[in-house]
């Protein structure tokens, strides 16, 4: 079978968009839980990874420790808690190989937009195909977007003043030149969260010097790279049992520190500090540059794995500088200050721009979605989209572990469907009910997006959780039916009259949309 004619023959049950750690998980839950329903993954790019493959730049690692940010079902069985890229990606492709994947995954395609036509029940998604650049259309039941929600074609950087003059290089750690060349070379580091602390120690050795330089400083916590006690636990009990027990530890220490930092800023603040304070020589300036106006957890802790920023730090390959940008210059930058900064290579880890479903247009019997007053139900699904599954994950703790849960309650749904031979399901909100943005968090990325996004509401089911626990009840033991959800059933042809007819559908669910008239749908 060709790739594409594993796409076109016939309607696939779920159409699943990117084969990155969301969409490898997804393909997982349909093998088992679903091994009878057709489904293919859609990849733009020619190799699977998402993230992991798409980033080149020096020391790109994960900042969520592997016992969580790894699947549920698959053991990290790798000695690095704080793992780099390489070694994820190889986990990823392990887990292609053991649920056969591989046969499934549809490289260099793209969905630019998907048109539901109530009538067929159907999905229409049109494809573009990147290697030959034409496009064409498939039809699926469901769609599970698996692609986060960055803008993976371009990153952010802000109008930088006079930096046409600037005659070093510029570089963006989205788009990094694998032939860049930075041994003994001055680099000046833009930015203060993962990447930046990342990059920064990473580049160290090789340079003359590195310099982060920091509008506002961020919360920096050193994490062991290996965990010592989850790999005492994998080696003593086995892979498995010591994963799961490993899993449930990390799960609890990240909700702990979460909650002291939320409950308690003003003492997380001091600890941090103290941290800090205990990394980096006596004489340096933490409360210029480690000291954030906002309260821990306000936005995403960084983690430097070992301490490496701080050691860098204080070996002097590495220095940090906190203001702000007058202009660049031809041999550098100069700060508001009047501090100058010489560079030959300036990094501008600015930070991303968001961009939901791969900037895929999404509509409606041919009307366009308007995402801004679509809110998100537990999770997983927008408001009035049927059949349309999403994969957000945890701003606060490790995306993957959220994944999971919505995986399971995607495929719990897909079952009941499957037992009513219901054909659609679509959340209805209460015009009326109050809503706050989807993502509810500071980062700059988050605020920039925030007049076009999905909204969430303020009581479940209608919230995006950021609590495991919280999840396991809302989506592990949550109820696939409720008086929010609006299951249909395709109409069936009337023998006698050789037309369509509605089937009369007793078991409708769906309290605010249970008025409405059943939608006609292909027999």
């Amino acid at each position: 079978m060709t790739t594409d004619s594993l796409l076109t023959d016939g309607p696939l049950d779920v159409l699943v968009l990117g084969a990155g750690i969301s969409g490898i998980g997804a393909g997982h839950y349909l093998r088992t839980e679903h091994p009878s329903k057709r489904f293919a993954i859609l990849e733009s790019r020619d190799v699977a990874g998402g993230t992991w493959n798409l980033f080149k730049y020096p020391g790109i690692r994960s900042d969520s420790d592997l016992n969580t940010f790894g699947y549920e079902f698959k053991p990290w069985r790798d000695p690095q808690a704080i793992a780099d890229a390489p070694r994820i990606l190889d986990y990823l492709h392990e887990a292609i190989a053991e649920d056969d994947l591989d046969d499934v995954i549809v490289y260099n395609r793209r969905a630019t937009s998907v048109d539901w036509s109530e009538a067929e029940q159907l999905w229409n998604v049109t494809v573009h195909r990147n290697d030959v650049d034409d496009d064409f259309v498939i039809t699926a039941r469901w769609i599970f977007s698996g692609t986060g929600y960055y803008n993976y074609a371009e990153g952010f950087t802000p109008e930088f003043p006079g930096i046409e003059k600037f005659t070093g290089h510029v570089v963006h750690p989205q788009h990094w030149p694998e032939d860049l060349d930075y041994a003994g070379k001055k680099v000046v580091v833009i930015g203060s969260g993962a990447t930046a602390v990342t990059l920064v120690p990473s580049m160290a050795d090789k340079t003359e010097h590195v310099t982060m330089l920091q509008r506002t400083p961020t919360y920096v916590i050193p994490l062991p790279r290996e965990d010592v006690i989850s790999n005492a636990m994998k080696r003593v009990l086995g892979p498995e049992r010591g994963y799961a027990l490993s899993r449930g530890k990390n799960i609890l220490q990240q909700k702990i520190v979460f909650n002291l930092c939320q409950r308690y800023p003003k003492s997380a603040r001091k600890i941090i500090r103290a941290t800090n304070a205990a990394q980096l020589p006596k004489d340096f300036d933490i409360d210029t540059h480690f000291n954030p106006p906002y309260n821990p957890w306000d936005q995403r802790l960084c983690v430097v794995p070992d301490g490496d920023l701080f050691k860098a730090i204080g070996k002097g390959t590495a220095s940090i500088e906190t203001g702000r940008i007058k202009t660049f210059t031809e041999n550098g930058i100069l700060l508001e200050d009047g501090t100058e900064l010489d560079a030959d290579i300036v990094v501008t880890a600015t930070g991303l721009n968001l961009q939901l479903f791969g900037g895929m247009d999404i509509n409606i019997d041919g009307e366009k979605v308007d995402l801004a007053n679509t809110v998100a139900y537990r999770g997983m699904m927008l408001s009035g989209i049927p059949n349309f599954a999403m994969a957000i994950g945890y701003t606060n703790s490790s995306w993957t572990l959220k994944i999971g849960l919505l995986c399971e309650y995607f495929c719990r749904m897909l079952t009941y469907m499957d037992a009513a031979e219901y054909t659609s399901v679509r959340a209805v909100a209460d015009p009326e009910m109050p809503t706050r943005p989807l993502l509810d968090f500071a980062a700059g990325y988050v605020q920039r997006a925030l007049d076009w996004l999905p909204k969430q509401g303020t009581q479940a089911p209608w919230t995006m959780t950021m609590a495991v626990s919280a999840d396991v009840k809302q989506l592990r033991k949550g109820d696939v039916v409720d008086a929010y959800l609006d299951y249909r059933r395709a109409e069936v042809r009337a023998a006698a009259a050789g037309g369509l007819s509605p089937r009369p559908d007793p078991h409708r669910c769906g309290g605010r949309g249970g008025s409405r008239a059943a939608a006609p749908t292909r027999g």
